[in-house]
């Protein structure tokens, strides 16, 4: 058979150009999508009066033929027929017969496109939205397993005040929120439905774009047809908020790596998650989190990319717009790999709690409250600074912490010191005594986790909504 766009012209397109120009490779990915959207389009072909019902129906038997075929995965694609549209229609009209090209009536490759990549990334928003959701619950498990464990914080990878390692977990936490928040947010945007503008300007036959969206569960339709079917900003909206997440993971995997070595020995990660070596047969290694670091490059990349491609686009449709797809299909696959991955790694790392407060012990970490211990007493700020940077050179020339000084030691440097810095000092005081809003003492991280599981609770609302829509 010829192709289905043919007619205009005398010669056959070269095979060169057909490899090149074919998107089939990987746009079989959105074939349900197509799927969908086509039966949506011809029901209200039927109900507008625009196609015979009878027609109607013979179409959408043939659909679901080819659906099965595809989910049985005995579809065959070829490259000869570009993309997934192509292919669908030509294996429908091999099914049913020339009715089967009534179809396309009132459409486009241009918007049918558009709408798959919009049904593509509704659904996997959701998945994604569910994916952050249980990462943030295994966070908060390990953070309410921890309210009592106490780890050095760092600035500048230097210790620089001790803090709850649940606290410190909670910080993830409220990342992965804010991915959330943006996730539903680009929902709405994503959920707006082009098809209808044709191949740019609309069609001449009397459709009802509004009941397609309503068959598919659209909140709306794009007001402007050229804008329908040149529109990839949300993709861009979505790559964007895929690299925040991934860059968040990526930051998490820097401290399980680091946190898992010999040198700081704070946690273990499962067996599970980890891989050993071909030569050196003690090694453990963190290769999942390894992994994630390393794919978030690829999705920067393919931000990057999809932002190149519309520079300078003109309206509406240009053939460099199918390079949106293969950015926004690998993103979906290394994003959801990297999400249903990480949550069971966290909910089984074991936390060395012993560890983490010898480290805390063999430092200086608790040195700003003692400056804070001489400004209640009365001395100013500035002049505490220097009197704690002095007494900090004088224990490390001695080879000793703040706490193995005699209180004697300590009044040589000012003698507002008296037996309660002893007090002041530990881990538990340091910790604690920052008691205020999204502070680290325990009361203060029992009440974020609680803001958490509120917030999870909407998270959960939400899902149920949209899961059961469509």
């Amino acid at each position: 058979m010829s192709k289905l766009w043919g007619g205009r012209f005398t010669k056959q397109t070269d095979e060169l150009v057909e490899q090149y120009t074919a998107s089939i490779s990987f746009d079989q990915q959105l074939a349900e999508e197509d799927i969908q959207g086509s039966l949506a389009h011809v029901t209200m072909l039927g109900r507008c009066g625009i196609v015979p019902q009878e027609d109607v129906e013979q179409i959408q038997q043939g659909l679901a033929q080819v659906l099965e075929l595809i989910r049985s995965k005995e579809m065959v694609y070829s490259v000869s027929d570009e993309d997934i549209h192509m292919n669908i229609e030509k294996k429908l009209i091999e099914l049913i017969g020339p009715v089967g090209g009534k179809l396309h009536t009132g459409r486009s490759r241009n918007d049918q496109v558009a709408t798959d990549m919009h049904l593509y990334l509704r659904k996997h928003v959701v998945i994604f939205v569910e994916l952050l959701s249980k990462l943030q619950i295994a966070l908060m498990e390990q953070a309410k397993a921890n309210y009592d464990t106490i780890v050095p914080g760092y600035t500048h990878l230097q210790r620089a005040q001790p803090i709850l390692f649940a606290h410190h977990l909670m910080a993830y936490v409220s990342m992965f929120e804010r991915d959330i928040e943006r996730l539903q947010d680009s929902y709405k945007r994503i959920n707006t439905l082009p098809l209808g503008a044709g191949a740019l300007a609309g069609t001449t036959f009397p459709i009802d774009r509004h009941d397609v969206a309503e068959q598919l569960g659209f909140d709306r339709v794009y007001e402007n047809s050229l804008d329908a079917v040149s529109d990839r900003d949300f993709i861009v909206e979505f790559l964007s908020n895929a690299s925040l997440v991934m860059m968040h993971l990526s930051r998490l995997c820097e401290e399980l790596v680091l946190w898992s070595s010999t040198e700081f020995q704070f946690i273990e990660l499962d067996d599970a998650f980890c891989t050993g070596s071909s030569i050196m047969p003690q090694k453990k290694n963190p290769d999942v989190a390894e992994l994630v670091r390393g794919k978030t490059g690829r999705v920067y990349g393919n931000l990057m990319g999809m932002l190149t491609v519309l520079k300078s686009l003109p309206l509406a449709y240009n053939k460099d717009m199918q390079e949106d797809k293969e950015g926004m299909l690998d993103t979906v696959s290394t994003l959801d790999g990297a999400l249903r991955l990480f949550a069971p790694m966290i909910a089984t790392m074991k936390v060395n709690r012993d560890r983490m407060r010898q480290a805390v012990r063999q430092d200086f970490s608790n040195a700003t409250d003692i400056a804070d211990f001489l400004v209640n007493k009365g001395l100013p700020f500035r002049q505490a600074h220097e009197v704690i940077g002095k007494t900090v050179l004088y224990c490390i020339q001695k080879n000793v912490y703040l706490l193995d000084l005699s209180l004697e030691e300590f009044k040589q440097f000012s003698p507002l010191f008296d037996e309660t810095i002893y007090a002041v000092l530990q881990p538990e005081q340091v910790v604690n005594a920052r008691n205020v809003y999204g502070g680290t003492a325990t009361v203060q991280v029992q009440a974020a986790v609680g803001r958490a599981s509120e917030a999870l609770n909407r998270t959960e609302a939400w899902l149920h909504e949209h899961e059961n829509k469509f």
